[in-house]
Formats: structure tokens, C-alpha cells, sequence
């Protein structure tokens, strides 16, 4: 019985292990999504508020399912708002 334990806690372990990569990857495309945009760009329009607003939406599904804490939430809020 002492294996099966052992398994199921690797198991689990591993798990969370993969959950968090998967965080990580999606945090990373959310900050990359946000880059500055070059000196060049056109000013800020809808299509700006739209993309916000579309993180945000991600962000709120990836708090919902469990992945991001209400910290790390309003962190990456903070960060998409500019504040």
C-alpha cells in the first residue's frame, strides 16, 4: 500500500508541477500581448481598450479555473491598466 501512496503523491505532484508550466506559459503570453508598442505606432484606439479588455476576460477565466491567486490577479491587472 505504501507504493500506491507514494505513486499517487508523485502523481499529483507532477501535476501540479504541469498546471504551474502551463500558468507560467500563459502569464508569459499575457505580458508579451502588452509589450509597449514601437514610437511609430498610431495612437491608442479601440482596438487598444479591445485587447485590454480581452486580457482581462483571460485573466478573470484563469482565476475562476484556479490557476492565478487573487494576488497574482490584480498584479497582472495592474499591469495591463498601466497602474
Amino acid at each position: 500500500m505504501v507504493g500506491g501512496v507514494g505513486y499517487a503523491a508523485g502523481r499529483r505532484g507532477a501535476e501540479r508541477a504541469a498546471q504551474e508550466a502551463g500558468q507560467e506559459q500563459r502569464l508569459a503570453s499575457l505580458e508579451s500581448a502588452q509589450a509597449p508598442a514601437p514610437a511609430q505606432a498610431a495612437p491608442a484606439g479601440a482596438g487598444d481598450t479591445d485587447a485590454k479588455i480581452a486580457q482581462l476576460k483571460e485573466l478573470a477565466k484563469l482565476r475562476e479555473a484556479g490557476v492565478l491567486t487573487e494576488v497574482e490577479l490584480e498584479r497582472e491587472k495592474q499591469k495591463i491598466l498601466g497602474g
